[in-house]
């Protein structure tokens, strides 16, 4: 396949998607509480890697603050806590095959005054959406009027993995509660169990999960569940 041929393929590629409203379209919404939500829906078939881009200028200064570990994935998402302000400019770097790359366009965060359950009207000609919130910072369910319901995975501020493999554990500073944590794998089967959590900030080793992949968690504050979600452990750990 020749240059010309390769390059006719990847425009038209790109022009289908746009016009399903996938990547390399993304949004990048300020949920507050120090929040910028990155998501998106991934029609690519060869996408080998998929990095989230941040900076304080739209020209220049762009550095990764994430690879998701999974660019296969249709829907993706993920929550930015560590940026400097709620102004700053996003993309998104995506590897297909062969070499072949682009980048998104630029975007800054849309402040998002939905609450959780409520319905809005959109904007003339667009369909009303409701965007329930489930556990405060797990699962985002998107449903449009003519379009199937989309599930954005968003990690966990609490539980979650660094570029070194380790799972961090961050928890609020509230010594008068009681936190516990359970660990399942990706077909629910328990793994073990963290009970009345001392450390409010540490990580677990690597071996205590024996493989890579996607593992499910149950965080509890005083015996209430306040969050189930999952992540992911590289095959590199």
């Amino acid at each position: 396949m020749n240059k010309l041929t390769l390059t006719l393929l990847f425009i038209l590629t790109c022009f289908c998607l746009q016009a399903q409203d996938t990547l390399p379209k993304f949004s990048v919404r300020n949920v507050g509480n120090k929040r910028i939500i990155i998501e998106w829906v991934n029609n690519f078939q060869n996408a080998n890697q998929i990095s989230i881009q941040r900076s304080f200028d739209s020209l220049k200064g762009y550095k990764t603050i994430l690879t998701v570990p999974d660019p296969s994935n249709p829907q993706n998402g993920y929550a930015d806590t560590k940026a400097d302000n709620d102004h700053m400019f996003y993309r998104l770097y995506i590897l297909l095959e062969r070499g072949v790359y682009l980048f998104s366009n630029i975007k800054r965060p849309v402040m998002d005054t939905m609450s959780a359950g409520k319905r809005i009207n959109g904007m003339p000609g667009k369909p009303s959406v409701v965007i329930p919130v489930i556990g405060g910072d797990s699962v985002t369910n998107i449903r449009s009027n003519n379009k199937p319901k989309i599930e954005a995975w968003i990690p966990s501020k609490y539980v979650y993995t660094n570029n070194d493999g380790y799972v961090r554990i961050s928890l609020p500073d509230d010594p008068d509660k009681k936190y516990g944590i359970r660990f399942f794998t990706s077909d629910d089967k328990p793994i073990f169990e963290l009970k009345d959590i001392k450390e409010r900030t540490f990580k677990l080793d690597k071996t205590s999960f024996y493989r890579s992949g996607w593992f499910k968690f149950e965080l509890y504050r005083d015996g209430e569940l306040i969050e189930k979600n999952k992540f992911f452990l590289p095959k590199e750990f």
